[in-house]
């Protein structure tokens, strides 16, 4: 069986990009790791199917503990804001139904790593399944299509800069998650030039095509990086 038999079966069988529902999502935080007390302070997502926005989910989160004022100097999130939110105990129901079932929604996030690793330990703190997710991260999918020509790094910023974002990225999770949108879209008219037209096929991107060399040395540690 020839490369495009093979490629054009397996795009058949797949679920197609255009006809899946994606949960693009963003948190803000205490601090960098929720193993070391860091909690959310606040939970943007947006739903998105076939290019176009279907629903919004934003809301403050009570960390039940000091925001740091670092913290505060980047995002504008402080203490007095955060008081009267609810715990993400009290969140998740909400959430839950705002991200439907594992088998029709994925979770796209910039530095997705990031973002559930809080979300997996809030969900287990508080003794709520996690579903398991098919998950995408923005930025692990633009070192593979973008050269470093194009754009020096792969941080949210950098590529809400270089696709023209709707909406620009600052450190507050509904916005965030409005740019990742825009930056997602734009990821996926690259990837159709590389004949990616399913699910299937871009959660095996990896695994096909070898990755270019990246300038950066290691992981971020934020949400936005």
């Amino acid at each position: 069986m020839s490369d495009s038999t093979w490629q054009s079966t397996f795009q058949d069988l797949g679920r197609k990009l255009i006809d899946t529902t994606f949960v693009v999502i963003d948190l803000e935080t205490t601090g960098g790791a929720p193993h070391l007390g860091a909690a959310i302070t606040e939970i943007g997502a947006v739903k998105v199917k076939a290019g176009e926005v279907l629903q919004e989910f934003n809301t403050f989160v009570n960390p039940e503990h000091p925001v740091p004022l670092y913290i505060t100097e980047l995002t504008g999130i402080n203490d007095a804001m955060l008081a009267g939110a609810p715990t993400t105990y009290e969140v998740f129901p909400s959430l839950m139904d705002f991200l439907g079932d594992h088998q029709s929604t994925v979770l796209v996030a910039q530095n997705a790593p990031f973002d559930l690793s809080f979300l997996k330990y809030a969900a287990s703190i508080n003794k709520y399944p996690w579903p398991n997710f098919p998950v995408l991260d923005t930025a692990i999918i633009a070192r593979k299509v973008l050269t470093r020509d194009e754009v020096p790094n792969c941080r949210l910023g950098t590529l809400a800069e270089f696709f023209g974002t709707s909406t620009t990225p600052n450190h507050r999770a509904l916005d965030d998650a409005r740019a990742t949108v825009d930056v997602f879209h734009g990821l996926l008219e690259r990837l159709g030039s590389l004949d990616i037209y399913t699910l299937e096929e871009l959660l095996n991107f990896g695994k096909r095509i070898k990755r270019p060399k990246s300038p950066e040395l290691k992981q971020p540690t934020s949400s936005k990086e």
